[in-house]
């Protein structure tokens, strides 16, 4: 079973004929055939599509898109835009930017508030931009002697019949939070992603990627930060990317009919059901300051959110704001508490989802194939409870910590823009919870050696750990803080990698001593903050397709293109103070007419994420264990059955072993099994077309671990 994946594809060609002789049919806009001739006469079209634009340059949009999500505006016969997702951009504003990238200029087409893709042809110059975050990505590959493109991975690699690249796998699993190590591949042998920040150009097939985002400049110094000035920047953007999905028009989830009454259900509990999502805008509201404030925005701006009237809970415009209440884990009380409190709005109308053992990480492991693998994978069931309870457009406050939050390695930039003051606050609140007068010494220490280490130094001092094996690191939250001052470092599930595994990583970082480094101006905790946002929009793009419930839309609002910029533009000396997320969101709602806030709001959160993670892994470790009994990542070389089987037992038992490592090897396993035992493929032209990894099986071949390299 595949995800419903929504995904656009197109290729540029270097004749003004399709690939393999196919005769131009398509025309933009178009809803008849364009494709090309594969290599035993069939024509390759993808499944379910329909056509935006044809030969020699064709675009199509594929999957469950709703008409309002894409459109496409045509300046004339040579110059065209194509906007798929959520933009706030009118017509006429598409039309303007056609002439602006007519003389090259993309950074304008990133401009929009919402989350969307935009490709513009211009004659025979394709040029696709992606986002910031890199949670609407773009990926590559060579194909008939020019370039293919798309949205998602895994209809490239099946165009081009793709093996896996078990180096990236072993790259993912053994630093997954390092750019150096990933680079530019993907899980399928040469199919290669856009960095985020980037965009893709074709000319006549001939392929370029280029940045859209201004580099900093050595010779001239940044201006200092103006604190009143960015807060108000955030909150503009915030409002502008809520706003715009609150103009798109509404959707009313399928046709179904409810089939009347069920005695202890009411519509609501009916609907969640059948998998179907309630009518209209809603919200998460998980009692933490980033769902709070993405409910009371879209609560509280002009433009009618919430359901559409006469559908639903049948409380007209309310916004449907759904908490998820762990009945087995607990340790959420006083989060509960406040989601209640902020639920007492009048514009909102509640949902508590109580979930139980069902609803535990790794306790449904049967779900859709995603385009890559994530940890996400084993947690997905417990996503797709919470949301079955949700609106049609529903609002996650993902990515609110990774674009606002201070990464600890940002003390080493305070340190080298000589403002060792603002390392005070941050420091002594490590050293209450710590109860050591010793903690400011070793913190400011590291800061110190990270401020004095180059980039090329820090990667080439991970790869030595990845090659001797040393992965122990200080617990607790002074510990977390001093391992991650440093350029990279190893991920939780590198300690149960094979050897060679490991050396083949090793080798990947220090061939990055023959590229260019991080840019000129880019210091280590800026650096570091920018990967773990990639990671994160990775990872969410991942749990949109594996959680997905049918006619809904995730909106991620802190993952827009203008609010990661507003965001970026916020000064270090804020971020790093103790309670910063929650300040700047206060600040947020207070500009937006919002004052009125329970007692504690913004709190950290103590309940975790663990306690639910290592009770979901002692109840089904059964299940796991034998899932290791003939695992494929062994096939592979990447692991040794046994040495993961004697962990699972382990971290079952109760030792302190990184869980996240641990789901980072079964939600691998499980993405590969799905991968191997999916039938068909995303184009036409089967059976004489293949699919990604042809064989079926993963093929262990010598040297097989550096293949993406």
């Amino acid at each position: 079973m595949e995800a419903a994946m929504r995904w656009l594809v197109g290729w540029s060609s270097t004749t003004t004929r399709p690939p393999g002789g196919a005769a131009a049919v398509g025309t933009p806009g178009a809803t008849g055939t364009a494709g090309a001739t594969g290599d035993d006469g069939e024509t390759l079209t993808p499944v379910g599509s329909q056509l935006l634009w044809g030969d020699p340059d064709p675009l199509w949009a594929v999957g469950d898109w709703r008409p309002d999500e894409v459109r496409t505006v045509k300046a004339d016969d040579q110059t065209r835009i194509a906007v798929l997702g959520t933009c706030g951009a009118s017509d006429e504003e598409l039309r303007v930017s056609l002439f602006a990238a007519r003389g090259g200029a993309l950074r304008h087409l990133t401009a929009w508030p919402g989350s969307y893709t935009a490709v513009v042809q211009v004659g025979r110059r394709v040029m696709i931009a992606g986002d910031l975050a890199g949670a609407r990505p773009v990926f590559y590959t060579p194909w008939a002697g020019g370039t293919a493109y798309a949205t998602a991975a895994l209809p490239l690699a099946d165009l081009i019949e793709a093996h896996l690249d078990i180096g990236h796998l072993a790259a993912l699993l053994a630093a997954p939070d390092v750019p150096e190590a990933l680079h530019d591949s993907t899980p399928y042998q040469d199919v290669r992603r856009v960095p985020p920040g980037h965009a893709l150009i074709l000319r006549a097939g001939a392929r370029e990627i280029a940045g859209y985002e201004p580099v900093a400049s050595l010779a001239v110094a940044a201006p200092a930060a103006d604190e009143a000035g960015a807060l108000d920047g955030v909150r503009d953007a915030l409002v502008e990317a809520v706003r715009a999905r609150l103009r798109a028009p509404r959707h009313v989830p399928g046709t179904d009919i409810d089939p009347g009454p069920v005695p202890g259900m009411g519509p609501a509990e009916r609907r969640a059901a059948r998998g179907m999502p309630v009518p209209g805008i809603g919200a998460d509201l998980s009692g933490g300051p980033a769902s709070g404030t993405l409910a009371l925005l879209a609560a509280g701006l002009p433009g009618m959110p919430g359901t559409v009237l006469g559908h639903g809970t049948g409380a007209g415009e309310r916004l449907v704001a759904v908490t998820f209440n762990d009945l087995v884990s607990g340790g959420r009380e006083a989060e509960l508490e406040r989601a209640g409190a902020i639920a007492a709005n009048p514009r909102l109308h509640h949902v508590v989802v109580a979930a139980g053992e069902e609803a535990l990480p790794y306790a449904d492991l049967d779900g859709p194939l995603t385009d890559e693998p994530s940890a996400v994978i084993v947690t997905a069931q417990r996503h797709r409870a919470r949301l079955a309870s949700g609106s049609a457009d529903h609002f996650t406050g993902y990515g609110a910590r990774q674009v606002l939050d201070a990464h600890p390695a940002r003390l080493a930039d305070l340190l080298m823009d000589r403002k060792r003051r603002y390392l005070v606050r941050p420091v002594t609140a490590l050293a209450k919870a710590e109860g050591s007068v010793m903690v400011p010494a070793r913190v400011y220490g590291a800061a110190r050696k990270l401020a004095r280490t180059t980039h090329r130094a820090g990667v080439q001092s991970l790869a030595d750990r990845l090659l001797h094996r040393h992965f122990e690191e200080p617990g607790g939250a002074v510990g977390a803080s001093l391992a991650a001052l440093a350029w990279a470092r190893p991920g939780p599930a590198a300690r149960w990698l094979t050897g060679e595994a490991l050396a083949e990583v090793s080798v990947r970082l220090q061939e990055t001593a023959t590229r260019p480094g991080p840019g000129p101006g880019q210091r280590p905790g800026e650096f570091r903050a920018r990967a773990a946002l990639f990671r994160h929009a990775a990872d969410l793009r991942v749990l949109e397709q594996a959680a997905e419930v049918r006619f809904q839309r995730l909106h991620a609002p802190f993952l827009d293109n203008q609010v990661v910029r507003a965001c970026r533009a916020l000064p270090e000396s804020l971020r790093v103070r103790p309670g910063a997320r929650a300040a700047i969101l206060r600040t947020v709602l207070e500009g937006a007419g919002v004052t009125e806030l329970p007692p504690g709001w913004g709190a950290p959160s103590h309940a975790s994420a663990a306690a639910a993670a290592r009770t979901g892994l002692r109840v089904a470790v059964n299940e796991l264990i034998g899932l290791f009994d003939t695992p494929l990542l062994a096939q592979a070389g990447l692991v040794e059955a046994r040495v993961v089987r004697k962990a699972l037992r382990a971290a079952a038992d109760g030792e302190p072993l990184p869980l996240d490592g641990l789901a980072d090897l079964v939600s691998t396993e499980i993405w590969l099994r799905r991968l191997l035992s999916r039938r068909g493929t995303c184009w036409t032209g089967t059976p004489a077309r293949q699919r990604a990894v042809p064989t079926g099986s993963v093929v262990p071949q010598r040297g097989a671990l550096g293949a993406g390299r």
